[in-house]
This record gives C-alpha cells, sequence and structure tokens, in this order.
C-alpha cells in the first residue's frame, strides 16, 4: 500500500508539472498575440483553488489532476461583446492560432531540456558501459564482444553509461544490423558490426540488452547480507544485515549463487542457516516462503547481498558545467525526440508490438520509481515524460494539438478554413482513436501487474 501511495503521489506531481508547462505554453503565446484568456486550469472538475488577475484570467486547481486545459475566448463557443471581438481566438491571424496551439509542445521540449540542464548541473553517479559476459550463442557473441569490453558508440551516438546503450539499441529495432565500438581491456579502440536478422524481443519479458546477450558488468556479491527485506521469512527468523553466511542445512554456503538456488528448490521448508555474527557463529532456522513464478512456485527468503567495490574508473559522476550541461541537454531531448518518433512509426509498422504502448499506471510506476532514486532520476523521468508527451500532442489527430495545426496548415495553403461538419467529425473519429490508444494502453498496464 505504502509503494501504492508513494506511486499515486509521484504520479501526481509529476502529471500536475508536466501539465502545467504545457499549458503554460499555449497560456503565454496566446497573452503575446493579443488572445484573452478566460481560464487557466490544473485539472478537470470542480476548482478546490482559484484565482483572477488583473487581466481577466482565472487561474484554478481542480479535483481531478489528470490534465488541465486554457480557456480563450472563443466566438465559435462564447457570445462575444463586439468590443472584446478582436481578443478572441478565432479572429486571430493563422499564423498566430498556429503560434498558440504550437507552443504546448515546443514548451515540452524546452522544460525537458531545463530538467537536464539541472540535472547535469547536480550531477549523477552512473557505471561505464563494461560488459561482464556474453550470452553462449547470442547476437553480441556473434558480433564479436568480449567480456570487459566497455561499448562506447552505438552507430553514430556516442554511450557514456548503459541508459545511453539501452537507448541505442531499442533505435536499432527493425535494423538488421548495427556498428559498435568498443575499447577493450588494453585500451584499444575496436569497431564491430552486431548482426541483428531475426532480433525481436518482448521488453516485458527481458530488456534490450538481455535480448542481445550483453550483460552489463556487477561487481560480485558476497555472503554478506546487505538488506533483510521487512516482514520477509528472513527477518521474522531473526536474520540481521551484516550476518555473514556460512551454511545452509550443514552443508557450507560457497558463494552467493549457490545460496540463492539452494533457497529457490525449497519453498515451504524449514531451513538451518549458520551464520557469522559479530565474530560469533549461530544458527538460524528459517521458514521458506512460497512464491509463484511462470515456471511454478520457488522459493523466498527475502535478503539481498553486499557486493564486493567496484573498480576504479567504472562509476563515475555525470556532471558538467552550465555551458556543457546545456549543449548535452539539447543533445539528449533531440534524441529524445527522434527516438520517440521513430517508435511510434515503428508501431505503425509493426517492428514494435503494440502490446509496448503504457499507459498511467505504467507511468506512474515509473514516476515512484525515479522519486525514490532521488531528485535527479526524477528530472530525467519528466524529461523523457516531457518529450513524449510534446511528441504525441503534435500528431495530426483532431483533438490533438497537431490536428489543430493540421486544420489551420489546410487553412493557410487553401486560404479559407476547414468546414465545421469536417471539424467534428474530425474530433470525433480523434475521440474515437484516442480513445481505443488508450484503452489498449491501459489494458496492457493491467495485464503487466496481473
Amino acid at each position: 500500500m505504502l509503494t501504492f501511495l508513494w506511486s499515486l503521489g509521484a504520479f501526481i506531481v509529476a502529471l500536475g508539472i508536466l501539465v502545467a508547462v504545457h499549458e503554460w505554453g499555449h497560456f503565454i503565446v496566446a497573452r503575446i498575440c493579443g488572445v484573452h484568456v478566460e481560464r487557466f486550469s490544473i485539472g478537470f472538475g470542480k476548482p478546490f483553488w482559484r484565482r483572477t488577475d488583473s487581466k481577466g484570467t482565472e487561474f484554478a486547481i481542480a479535483a481531478i489532476p489528470l490534465g488541465g486545459y486554457v480557456r480563450m475566448l472563443d466566438e465559435r463557443v462564447d457570445s462575444v461583446p463586439a468590443e472584446l471581438k478582436h481578443k478572441a481566438f478565432n479572429n486571430k491571424s493563422v499564423g498566430k492560432r498556429m503560434a498558440i496551439i504550437a507552443a504546448g509542445p515546443g514548451v515540452n521540449f524546452l522544460f525537458a531540456i531545463l530538467a537536464l540542464v539541472i540535472m547535469f548541473l547536480i550531477g549523477q553517479n552512473t557505471v561505464k558501459p563494461v560488459i561482464g559476459d556474453i550470452a553462449a550463442d547470442s547476437y553480441a557473441a556473434k558480433g564479436g564482444l568480449n567480456v570487459g569490453d566497455e561499448i562506447i558508440q552505438i552507430g553514430e551516438q556516442r554511450t557514456v553509461d548503459w541508459e545511453a546503450v539501452n537507448m541505442e539499441l531499442v533505435a536499432s529495432i527493425g535494423h538488421e544490423q548495427i556498428n559498435i565500438s568498443v575499447k577493450n581491456g588494453e585500451g584499444l579502440t575496436k569497431h564491430q558490426v552486431l548482426p541483428l536478422t531475426g532480433w525481436n524481443f518482448d521488453p516485458e519479458k527481458q530488456s534490450a540488452l538481455d535480448s542481445v546477450g550483453i550483460i552489463p558488468f556487477r561487481p560480485a556479491p558476497t555472503l554478506t547480507l546487505g538488506l533483510v527485506s521487512k516482514g520477509s521469512p528472513a527477518e521474522q527468523a531473526g536474520l540481521k544485515a551484516k550476518d555473514e553466511l556460512q551454511e545452509l542445512n550443514g552443508k557450507p554456503v560457497d558463494n552467493w549463487q549457490q545460496f540463492v538456488d539452494q533457497i529457490v528448490e525449497l519453498p515451504g521448508e524449514t531451513v538451518e542457516i549458520s551464520i557469522l555474527r559479530d565474530g560469533q557463529e549461530q544458527v538460524i532456522n528459517a521458514t521458506i516462503a512460497r512464491r509463484d513464478t511462470p515456471e511454478g512456485q520457488s522459493g523466498f527468503l527475502g535478503v539481498s547481498p553486499l557486493s564486493e567495490p567496484w573498480p576504479d574508473g567504472y562509476v563515475f559522476n555525470h556532471q558538467y558545467g552550465l555551458v556543457e550541461a546545456i549543449t548535452h541537454s539539447v543533445s539528449k531531448t533531440w534524441r529524445l525526440m527522434v527516438l520517440s518518433v521513430d517508435m511510434l512509426g515503428k508501431l505503425v509498422t509493426g517492428d514494435v508490438s503494440i502490446n509496448n504502448l503504457s499507459g498511467p499506471i505504467s507511468i506512474a510506476q515509473g514516476a515512484g520509481i525515479s522519486a525514490g532514486y532521488g531528485l535527479v532520476y526524477f528530472l530525467n523521468f519528466l524529461a523523457l515524460i516531457s518529450v513524449s508527451l510534446g511528441i504525441i500532442n503534435l500528431l495530426p489527430i483532431p483533438m490533438l494539438d497537431g490536428g489543430h495545426l493540421l486544420y489551420f496548415t489546410i487553412e493557410w495553403l487553401t486560404g479559407k478554413p476547414v468546414s465545421e461538419a469536417v471539424q467534428e467529425w474530425g474530433f470525433r473519429i480523434g475521440g474515437m482513436l484516442l480513445l481505443t490508444i488508450m484503452s489498449i494502453a491501459i489494458f496492457n498496464d493491467i495485464s503487466r501487474i496481473a
């Protein structure tokens, strides 16, 4: 329940920020263009807070935090007095109307840059993409990658960490091959070709890295417990962090994976665990819990190990000064925009499954996880979602900003507005299309947590 509430709270905060940013774009450009804004609302439904400024605009926060809107004076929906007709949206030039509509997605992109600038100024500890293992007969093995190689570039994009590697692999879906540059343990740079013919993966079951056979380097786990989950069988049995595993059912425990493999095979059984605590050997009796998996029931104890320290140079602080932070933020935002458009195209062509669509539940989970890791991760999450929101709103679907821009473009080319009847039918079709997409996304969310 606590995890749910945390994710919900983080989702509401993230959505509130992004909606406010998007609608502020429409609002500020509307004012610059001389359009009277009647209401700026974050959320829908009955407002629980409202204020009216000196220019007659009501600012409101409403009870349903699932969006927002800017209501502008418009003769198509309002009875406008003669003295205010020049401030109505519909009486402005096509160029001004297009600028007002485009400002929402545009400010989403600017906000992503700002969030990333702050993130890079604060700095983020990250890990160099050094390969820890290569799966046998995998795409990575066929491409000549080796354990200890550091992936420094994929295609034309530099890859400073695993996030960048994963992003470029996802961008390569549908390609027959990709070029990868690596630096081996001796510091020599090699250029490899990774064959991807027939490559396909289900992101619900594996990551892009797993699917090509790349296993990131991680320090080896020790036999010392680093975390004992609250309410777990381990805690109930009396195990504590910093306990050092010695034996399981009278047999020596040689490494962490051996211990895990044995626990998994003992669901429901009571075991004897010999530990070393504060230099004293103790024996703990613990009853292994049962957990359902796709392969059947498995044992679960609820402990995690401490790991060996990272080798020197593997972990670094991804931090820049102001000028470099701006440069990298613009570059990353542009890359996210290109990748978002590319993924939408691959959804249409079938290279990416429609099952990969995510809805509010997955976004809420992502918000909660990123917020739990700290401010810099939450800023990175906000940048990603802000870019996605901007791109989606630019799709030429009636009811979205892109649909309005399509109508205005036709008006600009033909010299006359699209008829009300055509617009009405467009809005109906667009509404049905959006409802269908959201239904699929929510169904996918529910399937992931079912």
